[in-house]
């Protein structure tokens, strides 16, 4: 592991989110200086360069947690302070004191890290007298409501963008992978493209992984954002297409596995398998049509492929009953498996995606 990679990130923070950094600890550290005699407003321009964060919920969530913390670091310390004087240890039993005030009240991480700062700061350079005390409260109270402010003010991130995108590549990756199986049932196979197939089949769990990941983060940058009642639309037609698509992803990776474990040439002259193949090639299409039939974002684009297998592309095509000819004795157990996997897949497909309305949100995951 190379040492930068413990203190460097993969990629830079947006320049807006730092430009509002700035902006709200130099906007808290003038007004606090204004409102709040005393020392330099340190406290107030590290709650505000804290309170700052990606999405509102977030920046709310830590502007009660850096409150909290401080209030109750502050308590602790103005109380040492006025026993026990400012003296070395009694910062170092300040500091001990809070964290186990914290741990006992079951505070959060960062909470439990802001009493002890706070408490510690109080002491090592301040005055251990009331009014003290209540300026730095003061101090920081101002710091994460202009954090607020800032973040509220110069564009509220919303990050529904990359949830869409999310949608988008997986429902191509797995319309290919439906078509690369009906491919592999109708062609002879060698070792090597099994492998791939398979390889190519579990290379959509991650996506579904991280299109949930974006999705939650898209649904937390709207909460408390002003800019949200537009973006949610699109963000329930995104949630609707993954929720749609992830068990799909289970049954081909499940119908993968099944034809390289029990693979052998002779499948190609199966007409059942033909058939299949044929279904596959249909559910890929109608994957590929979800994001038109979307009711709640009719202008999204359909999935992008490169063949569409010859299928009309206004309707769905997985509307026509399948018959199967009765299987040879070496391939019936595989051809059962496909058919009840694809029977599945066609039940997932038949319905549009089911978008949520804001009269009827969506249930939790």
């Amino acid at each position: 592991m190379r040492m930068t990679q413990s203190f460097r990130a993969t990629k830079r923070a947006p320049l807006l989110q730092v430009t509002k950094s700035a902006v709200a600890t130099v906007v808290a550290w003038i007004v606090a200086a204004l409102l709040v005699p005393g020392p330099p407003p340190v406290f107030a321009a590290i709650a505000a360069l804290l309170v700052v964060q990606p999405s509102l919920n977030q920046s709310f969530t830590k502007a009660v947690e850096r409150s909290v913390g401080v209030i109750v670091g502050v308590v602790i310390a103005s109380l040492l302070g006025l026993a026990f004087g400012s003296a070395s240890w009694v910062i170092l039993l300040a500091t001990v004191i809070a964290l186990a005030v914290a741990w006992a009240l079951r505070m959060t991480s960062g909470t439990t890290n802001q009493v002890a700062i706070s408490a510690l700061l109080v002491l090592a350079l301040g005055t251990a007298t009331p009014g003290y005390a209540m300026n730095r409260v003061l101090e920081t109270l101002i710091g994460a409501v202009i954090g607020i402010i800032v973040n509220v003010i110069l564009v509220p991130p919303v990050a529904v963008a990359p949830a869409r995108t999310d949608a988008l590549g997986l429902g191509a990756a797995v319309a290919d992978s439906l078509e690369r199986l009906a491919h592999a049932l109708t062609s002879v196979q060698t070792p090597a493209q099994l492998t791939g197939l398979m390889l190519e089949a579990r290379l959509m769990r991650p996506m579904v992984r991280k299109a949930e990941t974006d999705i939650d983060a898209a649904s937390d940058s709207l909460t408390l954002n002003p800019r949200a009642r537009r973006h949610r639309a699109d963000l329930a037609v995104s949630q609707a297409l993954v929720d749609r698509y992830s068990p799909i992803v289970t049954q081909v990776i499940g119908m993968t596995r099944a034809v390289v474990d029990r693979y052998d040439p002779g499948l190609v002259d199966e007409p059942a398998v033909h058939a299949i193949a044929d279904q596959l090639r249909r559910a890929a299409h109608d994957v590929r049509l979800d994001p038109q039939r979307a009711t709640a974002a009719p202008d999204l684009p359909p999935v992008p492929h490169a063949d569409s297998a010859g299928l009309p592309d206004e309707e769905p095509a997985l509307t026509a009953p399948l018959t199967i000819e009765t299987p040879s004795v070496d391939h019936w157990v595989l051809i059962g498996s496909l058919l009840e996997d694809l029977r599945r897949i066609h039940d997932a497909l038949v319905e549009p995606p089911a978008v949520a309305t804001e009269s009827a949100p969506p249930p939790p995951r």
